[in-house]
């Protein structure tokens, strides 16, 4: 009996051992977060601290920092990505498709490459056997782009380990004088006011007033598809406007896209503009490119100005910005060809004309590859 009684109190002391070492536990695991824990916040606060008072010093490095970080996980992983979609698609479909729309895969990977380098200048080392045309092509720019930036010639020798300036865009990149303007700037690289709008259009160029486009003395400024001064009278530049029909003159089948307006094109599809613009210095109607009911119809804050939303209930939705006036309400249902408003320059807008966009599921098209 003794001895079944001092079993007992041996396991009654084991379990108390126990229970107090996971008390231990518990109290020392506490204590160990709460100290480290204390040093993460000692540690935030004075980086907080630190950045606050030199706030806006680092914004820069942070940021060619993190566009750095993109642009190797899209060289590393894009490829393989890219392929295997590629891969995917043409397995379902049996197509073997390897352009469009006239460029090579190569191509559209150096755009989106553009998009990625947030309008960053970046320095490219000549290596042995490339020249102008291989350097352009790879950075999908023209040849005169890279002249034009670096201040040569087709016949300037290139020799390995030279440094070239690659500009993001296809243009001329300017560094602005007192005194001048988006317009004055525009018209010294060949574009008229109208066409100025592409310099307010490029996401990366930066306005003291981004409602006056006031610029400031010493800045650089993108002009994309500027020319310079010594080739704008000759030979004339390849990429002058085209002369777009009067809205409805072209017989359209169903479910296809009319002008909405009659003009010219000043600015064309691109990664940072995807959308047309058609401008016209007498204004003129806004016509439904498709039947559908109105969806939006009012100023828009981000840019549009009055702007214009139509559903057309096939997937498809187009975006009419900049009018000076509106004569649709939202919920009216209008038939292709009806007058919805009148050209303007209201918003993000440097002239009258007409910013038209075509939607899908949430993803911009190129209006070209629908109005015919």
């Amino acid at each position: 009996m003794g001895m079944f009684s001092n079993t007992f109190k041996l396991e009654l002391r084991i379990l108390e051992d126990i229970r107090a070492f996971g008390t231990f536990l518990i109290w020392y695991g506490r204590t160990r977060s709460y100290a480290w824990f204390k040093r993460f916040e000692l540690a935030k606060d004075a980086l907080v601290d630190l950045l606050y008072q030199k706030r806006g010093r680092y914004v820069r490095p942070f940021l060619h920092l993190g566009t750095i970080v993109l642009i190797f996980l899209f060289i590393t992983t894009g490829p393989v990505l890219f392929s295997r979609s590629e891969e995917n698609k043409n397995a379902e479909t049996g197509i073997l498709a390897t352009t469009a729309y006239g460029s090579s895969i190569y191509t559209q990977q150096a755009e989106e490459v553009r998009a990625f380098r947030g309008g960053e200048v970046i320095t490219h080392v000549v290596s042995e056997g490339e020249t102008f045309s291989s350097i352009a092509q790879r950075y999908g720019l023209q040849v005169s782009t890279i002249l034009w930036e670096n201040k040569m010639t087709e016949k300037t020798p290139l020799k390995p380990g030279m440094d070239l300036r690659i500009l993001p865009v296809d243009g001329v990149r300017h560094q602005v004088q007192r005194g001048e303007t988006i317009f004055s700037i525009g018209k010294k690289y060949g574009l008229d006011n109208s066409q100025a709008q592409v310099i307010v259009d490029y996401p990366f160029n930066e306005f003291l007033n981004d409602e006056t486009f006031e610029l400031a003395t010493g800045q650089y400024l993108m002009v994309p598809d500027g020319v310079m001064p010594e080739t704008v009278i000759a030979p004339p530049r390849p990429t002058s406007p085209v002369i777009i029909p009067a809205p409805g003159s072209v017989p359209q089948g169903s479910g296809s896209f009319i002008w909405p307006a009659a003009g010219m094109i000043t600015q064309g599809y691109k990664f940072y503009h995807k959308a047309f613009d058609i401008a016209n210095r007498a204004g003129g109607p806004i016509l439904a490119a498709d039947s559908g009911v109105v969806i939006g119809a009012g100023w828009d804050a981000s840019g549009y100005g009055n702007r214009i939303l139509v559903d057309h209930g096939n997937g498809y939705i187009t975006l009419y910005g900049h009018l000076s006036v509106l004569q649709v309400s939202a919920g009216q249902r209008v038939n292709r060809g009806d007058v919805m408003g009148q050209m303007g320059s209201t918003g993000r807008s440097t002239g009258t004309h007409l910013h038209f966009e075509i939607r899908q599921g949430g993803v911009l098209l190129n209006p070209g590859s629908f109005l015919k």
